[in-house]
C-alpha cells in the first residue's frame, strides 16, 4: 500500500479503525470520514480526518472527497465502510427503518463512491471495496431491512464494475458476524471464536485495493471467519 492514498468512509467505527490503522502500517496515507461527530484535523503523519458527514447527502460526500484530495493531493482507493444495521420483523416492523438503512449502507457507497470516481479514474490504478453482508445472499427473520439494503450494495457493485471496468476495480467483501464490542454486547451467548476479527477483513479489503488485485473487478467475496 506504500504510496497510495485511501479514503475510508465509516473510518472511526471498530471495522474502520483496523483498516486504517493497517493501511497506514503498510505505508499509505489515509483520509478517515465519519458521521460520528469528530473534529477535522490530523493524528500523525499520513492520516487526515473529517467527523460529522453525512454520507447520504451528496453535498456532504463530494465536500469530503474534495478535502481529502485537497489534503493529498491525489486519491487511489476509495473504501466504503460506512453503514449499519437493524434487527426488525417485517410485519411489525417501521418502514422508516428499511429507508435508514438503504440511507446509511447504499446512499453513502452511492454518493461516495460518484465523488471519488473522477479522482480514481485520473491515478491510474483506482479502487473502490465496498462492505456487503453474507447475510444479504440468503435472508433470515428479522433481517429483511438489512438484507435488502446490503442487497443493494452488492448490485451497485456489481453494476459500477462494469461501467467502470478498464478504468477503476469495483469489489466488495461480504462478511459474516465481525467480532467487535458491540456485536459480542448484542450477542453475548454467542461463540465469538467463530468470527470474522476485524484484522481478518481488514486484510482482504487492503488486498482488493492493492495492485494485486488489479485484474479482479465485479467480485463479491464471502468472509465468513469459521461458522
Amino acid at each position: 500500500m506504500r504510496g497510495k492514498v485511501m479514503l475510508v468512509t465509516g473510518a472511526f467505527g471498530a471495522l474502520g479503525v483496523a483498516v486504517v490503522d493497517m493501511a497506514i502500517a503498510e505505508g499509505a496515507q489515509v483520509g478517515a470520514v465519519d458521521f460520528a461527530p469528530r473534529s477535522q484535523g490530523t493524528d500523525g503523519p499520513g492520516r487526515f480526518r473529517q467527523g460529522g458527514i453525512d454520507l447520504s447527502n451528496p453535498a456532504q460526500a463530494r465536500q469530503a472527497v474534495d478535502a481529502v484530495v485537497a489534503h493529498f493531493g491525489r486519491l487511489h482507493v476509495l473504501i466504503n465502510i460506512a453503514g449499519g444495521f437493524s434487527f426488525e420483523p417485517i410485519a411489525e416492523g417501521d418502514p422508516k427503518t428499511w429507508e435508514r438503512l438503504y440511507a446509511i449502507n447504499v446512499l453513502t457507497a452511492l454518493n461516495a463512491s460518484r465523488a471519488a470516481v473522477p479522482h480514481l479514474i485520473a491515478s491510474g490504478a483506482g479502487r473502490i471495496v465496498n462492505i456487503g453482508a453474507m447475510g444479504a445472499l440468503q435472508a433470515g427473520a428479522g433481517m429483511g431491512p438489512y438484507a435488502a439494503s446490503k442487497a443493494g450494495v452488492h448490485r451497485l457493485t456489481e453494476a459500477l464494475a462494469a461501467e467502470l471496468k478498464g478504468k477503476v476495480t469495483v469489489n466488495a467483501v461480504l462478511p459474516s458476524t465481525i467480532d467487535t464490542p458491540a456485536n459480542r454486547a448484542g450477542m453475548p451467548n454467542a461463540d465469538f471464536t467463530k468470527w470474522v476479527t476485524g484484522d481478518e477483513l481488514a486484510k482482504v479489503i487492503l488486498f482488493f485495493a492493492s495492485d494485486a488485485a488489479s485484474a479482479i473487478t465485479g467480485a463479491l467475496l464471502p468472509v465468513a471467519g469459521r461458522v
